[in-house]
């Protein structure tokens, strides 16, 4: 490890950092923190020259690295990854050991094992990890997590989210299983898994089950194949079950369902898209048969995550030990996919 991985980090005025994929996801995070103003985007590598002009086109004064050797020696503070699942694991821990943060597109490891070596290469390089786990960040979610901290709810004994998506990748490697680590599971019910341990205050998990389906079949949970449905249901040491759906290309009528539903003993609370919409949601907190809607759109809440990220290495935060949650939520899916 190198000197500047062995000292904490310092407040930042503009940090410097670095693209490492500039596909349409690392586009739009480029975007997302150029309109901030709280980082210099200083280079980016991508094997697309298409891309690359793309990325130069929201910051024409960055350099162009060919690779990530070429990102982790230019001196930068950060690097934020939008590269296949497959590389994120590797390329998030050789920024650490160059001194650098991150910020990851999820998933951040195909396995639970992948996940915790970042996590500990962060913790002893003492260096902020950010994971685009953003539905966190929509006000729905938050003012749900607020009934739920404050008690408002009561005992949360259930709680129900779904993620059904009319669509499917459109890159080949998230059909391979050694590559993406997992089908709809692992690319939409991470987010169903983290929203639910993250609303709820981390518990931990006891039992997990799961069923995965490919074509309308079921196909086993350690098989090579990569499903398009899958479920489970998995128990926390508080008492609550927690179940998850979810799918690609699902004939639902509209371009997905999004939804998340918490039931306690003195109150509900249901977040859900409008619409069919990826975008727009709202939120509602249930007592008996009334309803108060807490949450609605429009709002800008993608950018979320990753602006939190730029805030917390403008103040030069170092390992936050909530990173953690992140390996949580791959221990689920490994035990999801019976690993």
């Amino acid at each position: 490890m190198n000197g500047a991985a062995q000292q904490r980090p310092a407040a930042v005025s503009r940090p410097r950092i670095g693209f490492l994929g500039t596909g349409r996801i690392g586009l739009f995070r480029m975007q997302s923190l150029a309109d901030s103003g709280l980082v210099e985007a200083a280079m980016v590598a991508d094997p697309s020259p298409e891309m690359r002009e793309a990325a130069l086109k929201i910051a024409p004064e960055a350099e162009v690295a060919s690779s990530l050797d070429d990102l982790l020696s230019a001196g930068l503070d950060a690097i934020v990854i939008a590269t296949p699942s497959a590389l994120h694991a590797e390329q998030s821990i050789a920024a650490f050991e160059a001194g650098l943060a991150v910020f990851c597109q999820k998933p951040l490891g195909r396995t639970e094992a992948e996940v915790r070596a970042v996590v500990d290469a962060a913790r002893k390089a003492d260096r902020l990890l950010g994971v685009d786990f953003s539905y966190r960040h929509t006000a729905g979610m938050q003012r749900i997590r607020e009934l739920v901290t404050a008690g408002t709810l009561g005992h949360v004994f259930a709680a129900d989210l779904v993620f059904h998506n009319a669509y499917g990748p459109d890159k080949p490697w998230f059909f391979d299983k050694a590559l993406s680590g997992g089908g709809a599971a692992m690319d939409l019910g991470c987010h169903l898994v983290d929203l639910a341990l993250w609303t709820l205050g981390c518990p931990e998990v006891t039992d997990v089950s799961g069923r995965l389906v490919r074509n309308g079949q079921p196909i086993r949970n350690d098989s090579d194949d990569v499903e398009d449905y899958a479920s489970a249901t998995f128990m926390l040491d508080s008492g609550t079950q927690v179940r998850i759906a979810c799918s690609w290309h699902l004939h639902a009528g509209r371009d997905a369902v999004i939804g998340a539903e918490f039931y306690g003993t003195d109150g509900g609370a249901s977040f859900s898209n409008v619409g069919g919409s990826f975008l727009d949601f709202r939120a509602d907190h249930h007592t008996g048969t009334g309803t108060r809607q807490i949450a609605e759109p429009p709002e800008d809440w993608m950018r979320g995550a990753i602006t939190q990220w730029a805030e917390q290495l403008v103040a030069g935060q170092g390992f936050d030990p909530a990173a953690e949650e992140f390996v949580t939520v791959a221990n689920v899916l490994d035990r999801i996919y019976a690993r």
